[in-house]
């Protein structure tokens, strides 16, 4: 697991001082080793976390005669299948790890050669003969990888500051990308905060061939989750296939020369990845749990009961409310706005993991591939609106624009008056149309309409007319979980020098995943019912009962409480509001009534405070 950066210049010789200062930027990413290469316009650099094969593992590393060279950040998982084959062919190797595969692979298959690839990763390959920069992403982005192309030359690495670090990037925002960070309280791919700046999407690869052009292709989607049973399997052969891709999705992360555990919420997910570890390890799994003070948010119950049954090497903590210490140090490791307030706990359950371990197992991806979110069953019961007439709907509209805000209900009555089942799940999911339409000014207001929809998301909108459940868990497969979820889990846990794998984002877990029918994921109003039906004898009777809490923090209390006046301060000083983002009016009425408990505005709150402690960490680098 590394940081990885570099640069080529259209004209000119590249500097190893340049991708050395981009690499600074990252060195939390990798602590243990750092190594450069720089040979005429292009320049390589990176920074390691020494998974496997600790000894040689160096990089940048080159194929036998120094032409073609990589950099690589992520896990490989099957590299020594693949490192016998390419042998076979011919290619000589002279270390043992992962990365070594990566340019000998591409030099036999090019582009061809990604989906060959199980595991997470991003790298580039700086490929002299042919005068290219060749970049690649992971299946699902678990590993993040910005890009620039400037007249002067193409600039890229795992986190947006290395870019910044050269002084080449100019610093114009880009306005889109915030008001689509108002919309969904995270900037999506392919968006970044500047607009020089772009992500490369999960799935894909690029090649820079110089002269400006830059080439985007996809290699791999998200397996379309099927709606009705198509009769091909029984469910209990679907249910012991799953356990069989699993149970060896879990197998192969647990290889590392280094000390190895997981997290364990006490929820479903992560429950089964420690199960799974435990079965298949000799020695006791060492889990990391993390609580809070406020009853409703603690699942520290729960993992102590999976942990006894398991026998687990098992830690936990509690997370205080100064806990909020830690938010200026998120946002600069995010580089960009980010508003999913579960970073706070993420930080800190890796920040104590990482005393024990450097690697750790997690149930990430659970939630989207078997429909775990209740929002998938709510979509469900919301398609009995789809015979409403059009009369009805267009009163139902006319009723909640004239509603006060203040009303219960009047965001509610806009989404069932919505045309269609998708344009429901977004007014019901994000922010809502009523609260960012008084509390934006209007250049920041973006519709969430089906014009809206297909003009910025048309490659995650599915052609025909598919099943409603089945568009959403694509999207939130495709979108949210790479914009939103990996995210935070790379950002958090690579602060603090761990290396964090998803078994459940295998992408041969995926691919059973989506094959079984909806009948199967949902039954009785509740998602993860073929989760458990397959794994669910492996964890204690408490654990299949309780009801769903998610990863989430107690803002609500502690807005209330001990920061109400770091909250305050921040959203009602002039230099917030001077940005010309908000109505300071409705901002006050939203803080004054969530004062009250009247309404919980703490996540809404909560992405405005993240957006101004970006603003001003932006300009405190502007300033030194």
């Amino acid at each position: 697991m590394c940081g990885i950066a570099g640069y080529v210049l259209e004209e000119g010789k590249a500097r190893t001082e340049v991708v050395r200062a981009m690499c600074d930027q990252i060195r939390h990413r990798g602590p243990d080793d750092e190594g450069y290469y720089a040979e005429g316009g292009c320049a390589l650099g990176m920074r390691r976390l020494s998974i496997i094969d600790l000894s040689t593992g160096h990089q940048p590393i080159s194929n036998e005669d120094g032409s073609v060279w990589v950099v690589f950040n992520g896990e490989i998982y099957d590299y020594q299948r693949l490192r016998r084959d390419l042998a076979a062919r011919g290619h000589r190797f002279s270390t043992s790890t992962d990365t070594e595969v990566l340019v000998h692979l591409y030099e036999d298959q090019g582009a061809d050669g990604l989906a060959r690839l199980r595991g997470m990763f991003a790298f580039a390959i700086c490929d002299a003969p042919r005068r290219r920069l060749f970049l690649a992403r992971d299946r699902f982005g678990k590993k993040p990888l910005y890009y620039a192309a400037l007249p002067q030359g193409f600039y890229f690495g795992s986190e947006l500051k290395c870019l910044r670090a050269t002084g080449a990037i100019p610093a114009d925002l880009d306005e889109e990308a915030l008001r689509l960070y108002f919309q969904f309280g995270y900037i999506p791919d392919p968006y970044s905060a500047f607009r020089a700046v772009r992500k490369l999407p999960p799935g894909c690869w690029l090649t820079y061939d110089g002269g400006g052009q830059v080439s985007v292709r996809r290699y791999w989607r998200p397996p379309v989750a099927v709606a009705e049973d198509r009769g091909q399997t029984s469910p209990q052969e679907a249910q012991a296939r799953l356990r069989e891709v699993f149970d060896e999705a879990v197998r192969i992360r647990m290889i590392a020369d280094v000390p190895l555990g997981a997290f364990l919420s006490g929820g479903i997910d992560s429950s089964c990845v420690v199960a799974s570890m435990a079965m298949q390890s000799p020695e006791p799994v060492k889990t990391f749990s993390i609580g809070f003070e406020e009853a409703r948010f603690n699942e520290l119950h729960y993992a102590k009961i999976l942990a006894r049954k398991y026998r687990t090497e098992h830690y936990e903590i509690l997370v205080r409310p100064d806990a909020i210490a830690l938010v200026e140090r998120l946002v600069r490791h995010f580089d960009e706005p980010f508003a999913d307030s579960s970073a706070i706990p993420t930080f800190v359950v890796s920040e104590f993991a990482a005393r024990h371990v450097k690697v750790a197992l997690s149930g990430d991806g659970g939630d989207e591939l078997f429909a775990g979110y209740e929002r998938f069953a709510a979509a469900g019961k919301l398609r009995r609106l789809d015979c409403l007439p059009r009369p009805a709907r267009g009163f139902l509209s006319w009723l909640a624009a004239r509603l006060p805000y203040s009303a219960y209900g009047k965001n509610f009555l806009r989404m069932v008056s919505r045309e269609n089942g998708l344009m429901r799940y977004f007014e019901g999911n994000f922010a809502p149309y009523y609260l960012r339409q008084r509390l934006l000014r209007p250049q920041w207001m973006l519709p969430a309409d089906l014009a809206f929809l297909t003009r910025k998301f048309a490659e995650y909108l599915l052609p025909g007319e598919p099943d409603l459940l089945t568009q959403i868990m694509y999207f939130e497969t495709a979108v949210n979980l790479p914009g939103d979820m990996l995210v935070k889990v790379d950002r958090m846990s690579m602060a603090n020098s761990l290396e964090v794998r998803c078994p459940l984002l295998d992408q041969e877990v995926a691919e059973v995943a989506a094959a079984i029918p909806h009948s199967w994921r949902i039954r009785d109003g509740k998602g993860k019912r073929f989760l458990l039906d397959a794994l669910g004898e492996r964890l204690p009777p408490e654990l299949l009962s309780r009801p769903k809490m998610g990863f989430g923090v107690p803002l609500a209390d502690w807005f209330r409480g001990s920061l109400r006046t770091f909250l305050w301060d921040h959203l009602t000083g002039a230099r917030f509001l001077e940005r010309g983002f908000v109505s300071p009016e409705f901002l006050r009425a939203m803080l004054q009534e969530h004062d009250r408990g009247r309404r919980d505005n703490s996540t809404w709150l909560w992405s405005l405070l993240m957006l101004e402690l970006w603003f001003r960490d932006l300009e405190s680098q502007r300033a030194s």
